[in-house]
């Protein structure tokens, strides 16, 4: 039987190309029907048709407590209330001290931060009894890499925010945990350094971390259907890391 047979999931940014498409797919695997959620409509509508049946598309933006409001309705008429919530949408920006403008901050901590809040928190009324919530954090928390302070500090945040939550949760039998993915080749590479930059980037990436290569985003969904899986039954306030030993070794 799989894993996650008859359960309500919601992914948010679930329409990139990346870990949240991935990890829709895999939780559909495992027997879910996922809602997922982004800021671009036609990324959602891409993923839906790629991913098949067992998928619910549902435009929004986590900063926005009205769209949030929207989605966990659309949970809340399917009429099972939500049984695993992944935190995954976020934004980077690559600068230093001495580039970085309030505005970069402003919308890192915007989307990294208060989004991953207002999404956990909007979704408190659906949750079920026994309902798994991953946070996105990321093993920039522990690093000091040069230009990506910013992104880093709000990853650092919500790590610590999921230590309270699953303190405030565990009453209603809610698990909230973390996982911190390595650098993972996604699209948003590019996004992020640009076309001319994505291969020296890539490389780079590789050339640092233990096991030769960057994640590849199915084995960050791999984990994440672990957590959210009954297999994750006695982890609580956890932070696992998938990081090819980045962090580790």
């Amino acid at each position: 039987m799989r894993r996650l047979e008859g359960k309500t999931a919601v992914v948010t940014g679930g329409g990139t190309r990346g870990i949240g498409r991935a990890t829709a797919a895999r939780l559909v695997a495992e027997g879910a029907h996922v809602f997922i959620t982004g800021r671009r409509q036609a990324e959602l509508e891409e993923a839906a048709q790629v991913i098949g049946a067992g998928v619910t598309a549902v435009p929004g933006d986590i900063t926005n407590p009205g769209d949030l409001d929207r989605l966990y309705a659309a949970v809340a008429d399917r009429g099972n209330g939500l049984d695993v919530l992944f935190a995954n949408s976020a934004t980077a920006v690559l600068a230093t001290i001495e580039t970085i403008t309030v505005e970069d901050l402003d919308r890192v901590f915007a989307v990294n931060v208060k989004g991953t809040m207002l999404t956990i928190q909007r979704a408190l009324p659906v949750l079920n009894k026994g309902a798994s919530v991953i946070v996105n954090a990321s093993t920039a928390a522990d690093r000091g890499t040069p230009g990506f302070g910013a992104y880093a500090a709000s990853k650092a945040a919500v790590r610590a925010f999921t230590r309270s939550w699953a303190n405030e949760l565990q009453g209603r039998g809610i698990r909230v945990n973390a996982i911190s993915p390595g650098p993972t080749d996604t699209s948003g590479i590019t996004e992020l350094v640009g076309e001319e930059n994505a291969a020296a980037f890539r490389e780079s990436e590789a050339a640092r971390i233990a096991i030769g290569r960057m994640a590849h985003a199915d084995e960050i969904a791999a984990a994440v259907a672990f957590l959210a899986s009954p297999d994750s039954s006695f982890m609580l306030g956890a932070n696992l890391y998938v990081d090819g030993g980045e962090n580790q070794i």
